[in-house]
């Protein structure tokens, strides 16, 4: 996705104009354009050149993002998003509220109650209307950013919301001069009567305090906006500005642009790591919080990786730096939440339809409203006051802005605590998942063996059983050996040495200890070197049961005891497990091993189903499956589980550290903590109840404020809405709409307390037909016509036997006969039925 910065829009009506303008432009797939961030995301072929005339064409401007030739640093990013905005307005709101309280003296305090004016105006009422018209007119000249943008967007037939506020501005200032001219014509003929009715048609001080007001919005809105990019902002601050550089064994501190790939630098404690690399030396405790929102330090050692911005916290470290620049860990959760924000969600598409027409509709319910009170018989200014009021009560900003803000402030929340959508769809999606599908390996468990029990023999110890399986097993490569290695070294157990080592035939290993002879292996392989016990025999299915592998261990001709090795499962994943089916989710667990070993791991963990002997090419067609019964989530640590991840609604990569750009995931988990996936859910569905609740504000906003302006309830109960009270209302509603939005900040994902059950998917019947196919001879072409009939999105399972001459196809969805009629064929085979 190319990124542009592009300026000059002020509503989502401009947003839907710039958007229209850009998908026209030959060879562009797509194009979402962000209120909140002035940017533009572009798919396609198109050249920077066309789609920068294209946004030209429509009134704006843009120019592409950074370049390629030098990417932006984080600092330069933060520098972007700095709130330029506030500042601007704060010093034209303080200048036009010191002409308009003076407008607001002469024309209320004065005409209406009387207060005191210089002697030159007693009397005087023509000087006091060319007065407020002057003071009107100075603060409409500061505010000239409405009507140069207003006006040139109605130009370029495409209204927005500044063409709304200058348009009601223009007219309470054309028609008060109007007033004014006449006003001075009764009084030269001395008519004292009309001057005094002119007089009460003055809407000079509503032409001035419709955009002191709208500014008043304006300024609280960009605010608020300010404060929902400041996650963004602190992740791109993390990024360190020095890197000290070992030079020829002299230490120099350079800016972190200059740092190269190869470079070797050096980090004290309480320094942050300047940029992705290598231990080389020493070993620290690194906190990295700032990447994986998880506070507990990481130990480091010679040969470990670690990041930028993450901090030293205790020893000394020389590194060799493996990623600068934009291909830093920190870089790259920047340019995916930045991206995110770039991306529209589906249901900001409702939106994006109304703001399209809303102005224009508005326009022509203004001309209407004030048509209408004239036919009826109403004075001209009070028609007109109708009108006005429609024009500045009308609030295309709060529909555009409804959904941007809160999935920039959920992404921004999300990418704090470890959790990275890499679109707005994934982020507005997670939440409707029906179906979790867990990897059981890395995901579940830990991912390596560990010893779960060591249970001696009569006559030894534990520390003896274990000192004679470690001295067996560290010349071992298997990785059951190395949980016994790391289980005796956490002891802190001396390794003693042994000699005429090998390995036997039939899962065992033979040593000799002090001209003894040891033995390990599993049961069949120690009941032919020692008497097992049947007390033993039963205690090793019973840790079968529970998912582990018992191994036993002979010292000469005697059983020494059993050390049971497991995949253990991580502490926190019966937890995670839990809250998924406390928020109404179908739990899977998936994994390649035995029914038996699935079935005591599942039962540990927890999940409603288990699928056992599922290999990794298998995955993608089980998740196919699961999706009759609803939307569904695979977890996965996305090494061999691209497919899986790609064929379900939202792929999970979990535990992906360094390793963030992983293509086949939705959304992205930097720790290995099973509760994040539950987080990210929650996340998600509060995301979108916040959407949900500013679009019903928005809406309802629109629904009863223009009726209202434009007189529709003074028949029925009285109420008349002045068109200042309607220029107040429309600048706050944008600032509810984005102070609604950061209240996300202050939502806790980790909380159970208000998980609500998704109401349960209508699980979908799988469609069946069955084809007759000639010429399949062998398994080989069997698995052939499989794979290429699976291959098509429409087929979730094909069942294949060249012996009856027959493939049943599961179907997800209708295909047409000759379609599957032509993939059997361009196999080589032919299609009878």
């Amino acid at each position: 996705m190319k990124q542009y910065t592009v300026t000059g829009m002020s509503c989502a009506a401009c947003v839907a104009r710039v958007e229209k303008a850009v998908n026209q432009v030959a060879g562009v797939s797509s194009c979402s354009v962000s209120l909140l961030t002035n940017s533009m995301g572009v798919e396609g072929s198109a050249s920077d050149e066309a789609i920068i005339a294209a946004v030209q064409a429509a009134g704006y401007d843009a120019s592409v993002k950074g370049s390629a030739a030098a990417a932006p640093s984080a600092a330069q990013q933060a520098d972007a998003l700095a709130d330029r905005e506030t500042p601007v307005l704060k010093r034209r709101l303080i200048s036009s509220l010191g002409f308009l309280i003076v407008l607001m003296y002469v024309s209320m305090g004065h005409s209406m109650w009387g207060w005191p004016l210089p002697a030159f105006f007693d009397g005087n009422h023509v000087a006091v209307g060319i007065l407020q018209m002057l003071l009107a007119g100075i603060v409409m000249v500061i505010n000239q950013k409405f009507f140069i943008s207003g006006f040139k967007s109605l130009w370029n037939k495409a209204p927005n919301m500044d063409t709304l506020v200058a348009m009601g501005s223009a007219a309470s200032f054309v028609y008060s001069t109007y007033a004014l001219l006449a006003m001075t014509g009764a009084q030269l003929h001395g008519d004292q009567t009309a001057v005094m009715g002119y007089m009460h048609e003055f809407y000079f001080e509503s032409a001035a305090m419709i955009l002191t007001l709208i500014t008043v919005g304006k300024m609280l809105e960009a605010r608020s906006k300010g404060k929902t990019t400041d996650a963004l902002k602190s992740l791109m601050n993390l990024a360190p500005k020095t890197a000290t550089l070992l030079v020829n064994g002299k230490e120099t501190v350079v800016s972190i642009e200059q740092v190269k790939k190869g470079d070797v630098f050096v980090v004290r404690p309480g320094e942050s790591i300047p940029v992705d690399g290598v231990v080389l030396e020493g070993h620290s405790a690194i906190n990295e919080a700032a990447l994986t929102g998880e506070s507990i330090p990481v130990d480091k050692t010679v040969g470990d990786n670690v990041s930028a911005a993450t901090l030293n916290q205790s020893g000394f470290l020389r590194c060799e730096a493996t990623r600068v620049g934009e291909d830093t860990t920190l870089s790259q959760i920047i340019k995916m939440v930045s991206d995110a924000a770039a991306t529209k969600a589906p249901i900001a598409k409702v939106a994006d339809k109304v703001s399209g027409v809303f102005v224009p509709v508005v326009i022509s319910i203004a001309i209407i409203t004030t048509i209408i009170w004239l036919i009826i018989g109403q004075p001209f200014g009070f028609a007109l006051a109708r009108g006005i009021s429609v024009l500045v009560i009308s609030c295309p900003c709060a529909l555009g802005l409804a959904t941007p803000v809160a999935i920039m402030v959920g992404n921004g929340k999300g990418a704090k605590n470890g959790i990275l959508f890499k679109t707005a769809v994934s982020l507005e999606e997670t939440g409707k998942v029906h179906v979790v599908a867990l990897d059981k390996t890395g995901t579940i468990t830990l991912g390596e063996p560990r010893v779960t029990d060591v249970l001696p023999a009569n006559g030894f110890d534990e520390t003896g059983l274990l000192s004679l399986a470690y001295a067996l097993e560290e010349k071992s490569e298997h990785p059951l050996a190395k949980a016994i290695v790391m289980e005796a070294s956490s002891r802190q157990l001396s390794l003693q040495e042994v000699t005429d080592f090998k390995a036997m035939p039939g899962n065992g290993l033979m040593a000799v200890l002090n001209g003894e002879k040891l033995l390990g292996g599993n049961l069949a392989f120690a009941q032919k070197h020692a008497t097992v016990s049947t007390e033993i025999q039963k205690q090793a299915e019973l840790l079968a049961e529970q998912g582990k592998t018992p191994l036993f261990f002979l010292k000469g001709s005697h059983l020494a005891g059993t050390i049971a090795v497991a995949d253990a499962i991580k502490p926190e994943s019966p937890e995670a497990i839990r809250q998924l089916q406390g928020m109404g989710i179908h739990v899977v667990m998936l994994t390649g091993d035995n029914e038996r070993t699935a079935k005591a791991v599942g039962k540990l963990a927890g999940v409603n189903e288990v699928i056992a002997g599922v290999l990794p090419d298998g995955k993608e067609a089980v998740i196919r499956r699961l999706k009759r019964k609803g939307k569904v989530a695979m977890v996965g640590d996305g090494i061999n589980d691209a497919p899986a991840l790609t064929r379900a609604d939202i792929g999970i990569a979990i535990g992906a550290g360094t390793d963030i750009a992983i293509d086949a995931a939705d959304v992205v988990l930097m720790n290995s903590k099973l509760t994040d996936v539950p987080a990210a859910i929650r996340l998600s569905r509060a995301t979108l109840r916040n959407i949900h609740e500013n679009l019903f504000w928005a809406f309802i906003y629109n629904i009863i404020g223009i009726p209202l302006a434009a007189g529709l309830f003074i028949p029925l109960f009285g109420w008349q809405l002045n068109p200042m009270f309607g220029a107040a209302a429309m600048s706050l509603s944008s600032f509810c709409v984005v102070s609604n939005a950061l209240r996300l900040n202050l939502f806790d994902l980790h909380s159970t307390k208000k998980d609500k059950k998704i109401k349960p998917a209508k699980e979908t019947k799988p469609m069946e037909k069955t084809m007759k196919i000639n010429g399949m001879m062998c398994g080989h072409c069997s698995g052939r016509v499989k794979k290429a009939l699976e291959a098509l999105p429409e087929v979730d399972e094909a069942i294949v036997s060249h012996e009856n001459g027959t493939a049943i196809l599961t179907l997800n969805a209708e295909v047409s006969d000759e379609v599957l009629k032509k993939t059997v064929e361009d196999q080589g085979y032919e299609v009878v039925g």
